[in-house]
């Protein structure tokens, strides 16, 4: 299953696409392997784009076919689009890309180490939580969408907060001090009995639920809570 998300380190925006089902082959895949392919845009509207994302898929396909590799994800930076694989051996895999990639006009480098533990995957392109948090986000918006809904429309959204203690839960509540939060209901989960869920009016917008989720985030991680997500009503849209 592939994630789509962006990640800003040392303020450089890089977009990560991420497999969060391959690390079921880490113990028999312990080679990470890299292939730097050089495109200068990435913009969708950029002449070239799809053919690129074909080729890439392209690409990937006919490794994955040898049977010695695994696609975990990609990582675009700079005008490279950075695709990661993890092998179960380092042999030919230099010369597997260079057969498929000396004739396709692109810029590519490639490389193999050795990576056992997956470190790479897991530091660089797994998402942390509050990325899978943003991850979830987006689905749920993009389903509001295509439901017509108006994004821009305010209205009540319910955000869903656990804790393992009950004191942690109410030392939460009694601290609660961010503008427009109210407490709406207590609610438990098979994994945490001790839950709440707050309300907030607001739109549902990527960057304004984007900024509602990061400041509640933090405020529950402070008091060792898990932020599990939101819901909302549908707003239909004029144009609907």
């Amino acid at each position: 299953m592939r994630e789509i998300f962006d990640r800003v380190v040392d303020k450089e925006l890089i977009h990560i696409e991420v497999d969060l089902e391959a690390d079921e082959q880490r113990e028999t895949n312990t080679w990470l392997f890299s292939v730097f392919i050089k495109f200068d845009s990435f913009d969708e509207s950029t002449e070239g784009f799809e053919e690129f994302l074909e080729f890439k898929e392209s690409l990937i396909i006919a490794l994955e076919h040898e049977g010695k590799v695994k696609y975990v994800g990609a990582r675009i930076i700079d005008g490279w689009s950075e695709l990661y694989f993890y092998a179960s051996t380092s042999k030919e895999l230099d010369a597997m890309v260079t057969a498929i990639l000396k004739e396709s006009g692109y810029s590519y480098e490639s490389n193999v180490v050795k990576d056992p533990k997956w470190n790479f995957y897991d530091l660089q392109l797994c998402p942390n939580a509050l990325e899978l948090t943003h991850i979830q986000s987006a689905k749920i918006i993009f389903l509001l969408e295509e439901e017509g809904d108006d994004l821009s429309a305010k209205r009540e959204v319910e955000h869903y907060i656990s804790f393992e203690t009950p004191t942690q839960k109410n030392r939460f509540l009694n601290t609660l001090n961010i503008e427009g939060f109210a407490f709406k209901d207590d609610i438990s989960s098979e994994e945490f009995e001790h839950g709440v869920a707050l309300v907030k009016v607001h739109a549902v917008t990527y960057d304004e639920v984007k900024k509602v989720v990061e400041e509640l985030f933090e405020k529950v991680k402070l008091e060792r809570g898990y932020y599990e997500g939101w819901s909302t009503t549908l707003v239909a849209s004029d144009e609907a």
